[in-house]
């Protein structure tokens, strides 16, 4: 996790370093090791895989979004209408192959860096929000989104190492 006085170039560093530091981590991993998870009610490396490339893909909207109508409302309510876990039964998260959603992590995150480095001020640049659970909308920066989802990689590659050290892999 980062800490609240890391720089805006230290997250976006951590940002872009994602996909490479989940990449390590499922070094070596056969396909069978990719369905192993804590317990039967929790995600397996495989799942995991697709649920950080699928929020990733999804918030890069949030960010062209704000970076092109800071004056629009994003919002993510079809997604928050169902249960995590019924997205990755929707979208296959158990069976499909992991290659291509690391190839779309990779492509995501280096064109939302290289699209922020050349937007003057990008850091700044904001939309309008409304969370599931909460009633007014807020603002949330693109410096807010790419520190949420620098934080969102990592904690899930904790979760892989956790699992990997359970199994003994």
């Amino acid at each position: 996790m980062t800490k609240q006085a890391d720089t805006s170039s230290e997250i976006l560093a951590q940002y872009a370093d994602g996909p490479a530091q989940l990449e390590t981590i499922l070094a070596g991993l056969t396909e069978s090791d990719l369905n192993l998870a804590l317990t039967a009610d929790s995600w397996s490396i495989r799942q995991i895989v697709h649920h950080l490339a699928d929020g990733d893909d999804i918030w890069k909207i949030c960010i062209k979004a704000a970076l092109g109508n800071s004056e629009g409302l994003f919002s993510l309510q079809w997604y928050w209408d169902k249960p995590q876990m019924e997205w990755a039964k929707n979208w296959s998260y158990a069976s499909r192959s992991i290659e291509p959603s690391l190839a779309l992590l990779r492509a995501n995150r280096q064109h939302i860096v290289e699209l922020v480095q050349q937007t003057p001020n990008a850091w700044e640049k904001s939309i309008r929000l409304k969370w599931p659970d909460r009633q007014e909308e807020e603002r949330i920066t693109i410096g807010d989104v790419l520190e949420m989802q620098a934080r969102h990689i990592v904690g899930h590659i904790n979760d892989v190492q956790t699992i990997r050290r359970e199994h003994g892999i």
